[in-house]
């Protein structure tokens, strides 16, 4: 589709572009993960992923993807038979509802239509009717509608149930905004590579709480390499449990180094800086918002009636070299998403508020004129001008 000489914007909610100093790093020649030089890195690493956490507890790194972050969070704490609340709101809720499933736990869910946030009374008044629940699961950000659920609220519920462990897929939200580990109370939280940590994909990062802990070693779920009791030990003795993924996470000690270098305030700043330009400047050409509580990480746009976002979405990568997102499952084709993580810079955000103009002129000339597309990029030039 394209060279490495073309100008490209990534701008999915994830995988993200990579920051330069990113990909510097991942260019280095390959060290092997059992040497003093690679200690030293994983040492900072383990130390200083906590900050973005927001937790005194200890953070594991896990070579899969997010999905195996939440697999991990389940088989740690369940054993078959467990009672579990799901939060089910888009795609990724039904996937750890289907994940709890298989591993054999008495799933109750509480269906959320798409696009809207889960009502607090309502996990509140489930928790009551089952009060030997051992997990309630709930996505920070359902990537699928780009909604933000309310997690402090809810964490604030299950802190009330001893025996009950809040587990939060924050996958499309930690590192984007703030979702304090410790002081909101959550038992259990899985982050992504591919997200606000700007890496390539293929690792999770998984912490539980002290309260979690206790319930690890009674819990019966079969795991064998997501076994946390493993990984525990190891990092305790300054490795990994398996063979670690050297070259994310020497990628990762540059993260984490340029996120301490500018604070998580001035982070969680610029990414909510994005996604208010894009759900401002994204209504001006004629969308609007899916969600009826947006994310900061990720804006769903419902395109215009008669228009097809699989269409826009892929008319906007194959003319104008930007990739987005569009809908899944009952939301394809009527909805595209826009991430706000990674190294974006405000010129591929005027870009694509003015190559989206460009594309709905190309599926229907009579929506909007050449010279609106026009005033809407110089205004959206300005926006950021004027809202550093």
């Amino acid at each position: 589709m394209t060279s490495l000489t073309d100008e490209y914007s990534l701008l999915a909610p994830g995988p993200v572009n990579l920051h330069p100093e990113v990909r510097k790093a991942l260019a280095l020649p390959m060290i092997h993960h059992r040497t003093p030089e690679f200690d030293k890195i994983l040492k900072r690493v383990l130390a200083g992923i906590k900050t973005v956490f927001q937790t005194n507890e200890e953070v594991y790194l896990l070579t899969a993807t997010g999905s195996g972050g939440m697999e991990a969070l389940l088989v740690n704490i369940l054993s078959p038979g467990d009672k579990v609340i799901a939060i089910v709101s888009g795609k990724f809720g039904e996937r750890w509802a289907e994940m709890a499933k298989t591993f054999g736990a008495n799933v109750l869910t509480i269906d959320v239509p798409w696009g809207e946030t889960v009502k607090v009374s309502d996990v509140e008044e489930l928790l009551k009717k089952n009060p030997d629940t051992r997990a309630v699961l709930c996505q920070a950000c359902e990537t699928s509608t780009a909604v933000a659920h309310p997690i402090k609220d809810i964490a604030a519920v299950v802190k009330n149930y001893s025996e009950t462990l809040f587990l939060v897929d924050a996958i499309t939200a930690l590192g984007a905004y703030e979702i304090p580990m410790d002081a909101w109370g959550i038992d259990g939280i899985v982050a992504g590579s591919q997200k606000a940590f700007m890496l390539p994909t293929g690792m999770a990062f998984v912490a539980y709480s002290q309260k979690a802990w206790k319930f690890v070693d009674q819990a019966k779920c079969p795991r064998f390499y997501f076994d946390l009791r493993k990984e525990k030990k190891a990092n305790g003795a300054g490795e990994t449990f398996y063979s670690s993924n050297v070259a994310i996470i020497r990628a990762l000690d540059v993260v984490l180094n340029l996120i301490n270098a500018q604070g998580l305030d001035k982070l969680f700043h610029d990414i909510h800086r994005r996604a208010e330009f894009t759900r401002q400047f994204g209504q001006k050409l004629g969308f609007t918002l899916y969600a009826k509580s947006p994310s900061d990480s990720v804006t769903a746009l419902v395109v215009p009636p008669q228009m097809d976002g699989q269409k826009i979405r892929l008319h906007l990568e194959q003319v104008h070299n930007i990739t987005i997102m569009g809908g899944q499952d009952q939301a394809k084709g009527k909805i595209i998403r826009i991430g706000h993580m990674g190294y974006i810079r405000d010129y591929e955000q005027v870009r694509l508020i003015e190559c989206l103009g460009h594309t709905l002129r190309h599926f229907d000339p009579d929506f909007m004129s050449l010279e609106h597309v026009s005033n809407i990029a110089q205004e959206a030039k300005n926006y950021l001008e004027q809202n550093p």
